[in-house]
């Protein structure tokens, strides 16, 4: 895999993962219609991605009509395949973790919200194959003109 400069991402390379991403693990979403995990989720879903909202204290509840998972193990058990993508709603910090866990889903994209940047994170994801997005919100990605339609 080609190294990616992660502060100038190709269009390219943005477009091909959300085109080829189906499903998505939302790690820290919340019900709350006020932040930006919720509209970021709402706009996925009405994109037609599968979302799944990952969040420890709303397990046994739904956000926009999905049932909530506590964890991305939990999540995966519950699911025929791995999802496509873990979007981490989360700190910095947290990233890293999250993204061990993402590389034990076999996950193949992790991409990290709107400044949300460890380094350390991205590179063990890559040396594990996997795709990395940081400081980025796909949807503000989908709503730039030339990547309209790309989402099934």
């Amino acid at each position: 895999m080609t190294a990616i400069e992660h502060d100038n991402y190709p269009e390219a390379y943005l477009k091909q993962i959300l085109s080829e991403v189906k499903t998505i693990a939302l790690v820290g979403a919340s019900p709350k219609p006020e932040r930006d995990s919720y509209a970021c989720m709402q706009a996925l879903l009405k994109q037609g991605y599968r979302v799944y909202p990952v969040n420890p204290r709303e397990v046994g509840k739904q956000i926009l009509g999905q049932d909530c998972y506590a964890d991305l193990e939990t999540l995966n058990g519950a699911l025929d395949q791995p999802v496509d993508m873990v979007e981490i709603f989360r700190s910095s910090e947290a990233a890293f973790g999250v993204t061990q866990e993402a590389i034990a889903i076999k996950a193949k994209v992790v991409w990290m919200q709107l400044e949300i940047i460890n380094h350390q994170a991205a590179e063990l994801a890559e040396a594990e194959g996997i795709k990395v997005v940081m400081n980025r919100c796909p949807k503000i990605e989908l709503e730039k003109p030339y990547w309209t339609g790309i989402a099934g």
